[in-house]
């Protein structure tokens, strides 16, 4: 199972989804604590 290509890409996959699903979470989460204003770094 270990030397099957599919099964390190499935789990490359399923790791890269993990870390963006926390990622987003931490964004949604420091956006909400600021009192859900959008950031203004433009100008």
């Amino acid at each position: 199972m270990w030397q099957d290509p599919g099964t390190w890409i499935a789990l490359g996959v399923s790791a890269l989804f993990l870390v963006a699903a926390f990622v987003i979470h931490r964004v949604f989460v420091k956006i909400l604590k600021n009192g859900s204003e959008p950031p203004q770094d433009h100008e």
